[in-house]
């Protein structure tokens, strides 16, 4: 037993010796792994550095580089669309009042209800009581003139297709007292002789037979024009009918001037083809049926209009400031006793145009009434080429693109909140108001870079109209895209890259 604690005690000491001996190698052991930890930390440092240096080398020569960042999808363009129209809900508004404080004009105009606005900017320069509801009477020609000249622009009709034309649209069967084109049995008319009739003749029949043409019926046909107004956003205009004979047609002038500003913008042609034509001879000898045409052409109406016109009749443009009115070129006149004597004009000299609408206006008679539209129209459009003219600095008005840093994407495109074509320029100085919009300056006031993420519709500048040190308009410049933030590591080699480029600059 004695033996076996001999043992027990030997192989304690043994332990001991074993634990004091690994004591004694500890501080050796701990040096080599210190060291191992230091490369280890050497090592990733070297990494991170070349990494991170590596890392701004590709950012800073892609910075230098300027790449014009890619086209938007069309989910991008949609999320753009719909950031800018909650931002700036007045962006497509096809009518907008002036950018710049002014003084309400104190005009002597007759009828009652009118608005003045300048063609190209879209800009409201007078109203009187604008948004009454009224009979637009043949006003009501320029929605039929909208829609057949959009089925010409998209091919479904040409100006040379030969019209029939049912009884329905023949002058004989026409409302008492309509203003006629004068179309009757057999005859050859095509398009482009129904749309002259229908504005400067202001033919009820001209506008029947569009309407059947386009349609096959009336009904279809006003249903297509209403659906036109609502595409337009004219909540207050409504058409019972095409050729303006029905007092249940409604509009207002401000919604009128709205029409047709979109109408001459949208198909500017027919001013010169159409409404600035002074008369219109109606029928010649090659719209008349063959059998017709060795007939004596002269025929008595003292008993009402037959079926078959043979006759040529001559009429003049009902709009009787074409040829008086320096620059007048439309665009459409109308009457019937509930609504007074309208007028739809449009006038432009040099780059600047204008638009007026007078409705419900006075007089006894139509020479009467013609004479109060001539004063109206004449008062409003020389009161505002005295006063105003467009100023087209369209050559400012484009994308930039400008450097992101920090962020996934190193460009982004700033594009302008809304679409500018022009500016209405007041004349406060020089010599005339051409000359105030020649001395308009554009400041485009953009950022050296954006930082961090970026989203799509935020505003990062502006390009600024300014005459005589005012600012006339400010239109905003927003991104085009969103661009998500980058990781901390690129958003450091970014800041380094943007450093190096400040200082080499």
């Amino acid at each position: 037993m004695s033996e076996r604690k001999g043992d027990k005690a030997k192989g304690e000491r043994q332990k001991d010796s074993g634990r004091n001996a690994a004591r004694r190698e500890s501080p050796a052991q701990s040096g080599g792994i210190i060291r191992r930890i230091r490369l280890i930390i050497i090592i990733f440092a070297a990494v991170f550095a070349f990494s991170f240096v590596g890392t701004a080398g590709i950012r800073l020569y892609r910075f230098k580089q300027a790449a014009p960042p890619r086209e938007l999808t069309e989910d991008e363009r949609k999320l753009l669309d719909d950031a800018l129209d909650k931002a700036y809900p007045a962006r497509n508004d096809i009518l907008k009042p002036l950018p710049y404080p002014v003084v309400p004009a104190k005009l002597s105009v007759e009828a009652g209800s009118a608005i003045l606005i300048d063609v190209v900017s879209g800009s409201v320069l007078y109203e009187k009581k604008a948004d009454r509801i009224i009979p637009p009477a043949s006003m009501t020609k320029i929605a039929v003139m909208y829609v057949v000249m959009q089925e010409i622009e998209c091919g479904h009709i040409s100006y040379g297709d030969i019209v029939p034309l049912p009884p329905e649209t023949w002058a004989c069967n026409m409302m008492p007292h309509s203003s006629l084109m004068f179309l009757g049995k057999g005859q050859i008319v095509t398009v482009e002789e129904l749309l002259t009739g229908l504005d400067v003749c202001s033919g009820n029949d001209a506008a029947y037979a569009l309407a059947y043409y386009i349609a096959g019926n009336m009904e279809a046909f006003v249903e297509r024009m209403n659906r036109e107004m609502r595409l337009l956003g004219l909540t207050k205009t409504h058409f019972a009918e095409a050729s303006g004979y029905s007092a249940d047609n409604e509009t207002t002038a401000r919604e009128m001037a709205m029409l047709a500003r979109m109408y001459i913008t949208r198909f500017p042609d027919t001013l010169v083809k159409f409404h600035s034509r002074l008369s219109f001879t109606y029928p010649q000898i090659h719209n008349l049926p063959i059998e017709d045409r060795s007939k004596p052409t002269a025929q008595d109406f003292s008993k009402g209009l037959p079926e078959k016109i043979t006759m040529g009749i001559t009429q003049q443009n009902t709009n009787a400031l074409l040829g008086k009115l320096a620059g007048c070129d439309g665009l459409k006149t109308g009457y019937i006793d509930e609504s007074g004597y309208n007028l739809a004009l449009t006038a432009h000299r040099g780059e600047t145009r204008f638009l007026s609408v007078t409705m419900n206006g006075p007089g006894r008679n139509r020479r009467e009434g013609d004479a109060y539209r001539v004063q109206d129209g004449t008062t409003l459009m020389e009161w505002a080429f005295a006063r105003f003219a467009d100023c087209k600095k369209t050559d400012a008005v484009h994308r930039y693109f400008i450097p992101v840093t920090g962020a996934k994407a190193q460009w982004t495109y700033l594009t302008p909140a809304y679409d500018f074509t022009a500016l209405t320029v007041p004349f406060i100085l020089g010599t005339s108001p051409e000359d105030a919009a020649r001395s308009v300056r554009v400041l485009v006031n953009l950022p050296r870079s954006i930082e961090g993420g970026v989203r799509a519709g935020s505003e990062y500048g502006s390009i600024e109209y300014v005459l005589d040190g005012k600012t006339l308009e400010a239109i905003p410049l927003v991104a085009d895209r969103s661009i998500g933030k980058a990781n901390p590591f690129v958003s450091a080699s970014d800041f380094i890259a943007r450093a190096i480029l400040s200082k080499r600059r």
